[in-house]
């Protein structure tokens, strides 16, 4: 893991479900060089994946991005996750919605990788 996570100032950040979000955690790794932003989203279960597909990549530009450049971070890959529940990073839980759209960034912008 990456010495500092970015920090990320205490904001609301508006998208366009409307969902209600709270940042859980800001996770940097090495190889490869990636960003995770973990997000409380308490709704989730009741809009699903169809309501809630466009937030993502809104939180990658609008406040991954800038949090990282802010921090003068670098990295090759970002990971946005949404959780409906507080699940600690790497615990398996089967009974909490979770949601992971991962993006390439090229040029300072988040380019969705379709997996």
């Amino acid at each position: 893991m990456l010495a500092a996570a970015p920090a990320v100032a205490a904001q609301d950040v508006t998208v366009p479900s409307g969902q209600p979000l709270s940042l859980l955690e800001v996770r940097l790794e090495e190889v490869p060089v990636l960003a995770r932003f973990r997000f409380l989203a308490p709704d989730l279960d009741a809009r699903g994946f169809e309501a809630v597909a466009d937030d993502f990549a809104v939180l990658c530009a609008d406040l991954a991005l800038p949090a990282l450049a802010a921090s003068d971070v670098t990295v090759d890959k970002l990971v946005i996750s949404m959780s409906a529940k507080d699940v600690p990073f790497g615990e398996v839980a089967p009974d909490v919605t979770q949601f992971f759209e991962v993006f390439s960034i090229e040029n300072g912008d988040c380019i969705w990788e379709a997996f």
